[in-house]
């Protein structure tokens, strides 16, 4: 069952000053893959274990999640990978900033909380501020994938993510849903959900060069998207 936190309460809104590469990896010259969002870590464990190549970090906003699933990292001394307490909406963005050029390579948001009224929808995950974070962070042709089992869920990231213009999907890749995960490893819930035969709706995106609009444009033109009958003139 989900455990759900309210991200906008004052002590979530305290920002942390998350360390360096240097600190949290035995080799900080790795890629790094941000999973947003990586709850109890068993699909980071995973993956940092087959994909030895790549710094893997886990942001999650529940800490006793965060406690566990870095006691188990300890315990299996897998220095590619580190989890860390935070709101991603408050301390990542500093922390993508001062990364060397090109270092993060892929993020991955992967079936968050749903927050379906209307009153809760600044309480998802993907914001504006957050997702521009993340595009000056990647470089061209880097990754960004998210996927949900919640349609209401997955629809506005899709949706946001698109209009800021900064990323496209690859060619490839069928609309308005991929297929398999382009990720070696499932994570929990994705087991889950897929072993109950229900649909999981992903979409990669890469990054493109479409030059970063303004939080405030992107905030305007998605607060006119995503509530439009506040936004329609009376007559």
């Amino acid at each position: 069952m989900r455990q759900h936190v309210n991200p906008l309460s004052r002590f979530f809104q305290l920002p942390l000053e998350l360390p360096g590469p240097e600190a949290l990896f035995d080799d900080p010259n790795r890629p790094i893959h941000l999973d947003i969002g990586s709850a109890r870590g068993q699909f980071l464990l995973a993956l940092a274990d087959v994909q030895p190549e790549w710094n893997h970090l886990g942001v999650e906003i529940r800490r006793p999640l965060v406690a566990a699933a870095q006691r188990d990292r300890d315990a299996r001394e897998l220095q590619n990978l580190h989890f860390l307490f935070c709101n991603a909406n408050v301390s990542v963005q500093g922390w993508m900033e001062a990364l060397p050029p090109d270092r993060l390579q892929r993020v991955s948001i992967q079936f968050p909380d749903p927050w379906f009224k209307k009153r809760h929808q600044k309480r998802r995950v993907l914001q504006p501020a957050l997702l521009l974070a993340i595009a000056a962070a990647l470089r061209p042709g880097r990754e960004l994938f998210i996927q949900s089992d919640v349609l209401d869920v997955i629809e506005p990231m899709v949706a946001l993510t698109e209009l800021s213009g900064c990323f496209e999907r690859p060619e490839a890749d069928p609309r308005p849903w991929r297929g398999p995960s382009p990720l070696p490893v499932q994570t929990e819930r994705e087991r889950y959900v897929l072993d109950q035969e229900l649909p999981v709706y992903r979409v990669l995106y890469q990054r493109n060069t479409t030059p970063l609009p303004s939080v405030a444009d992107l905030e305007q033109r998605w607060e006119r998207v995503d509530n439009p009958a506040e936004n329609t003139p009376t007559p």
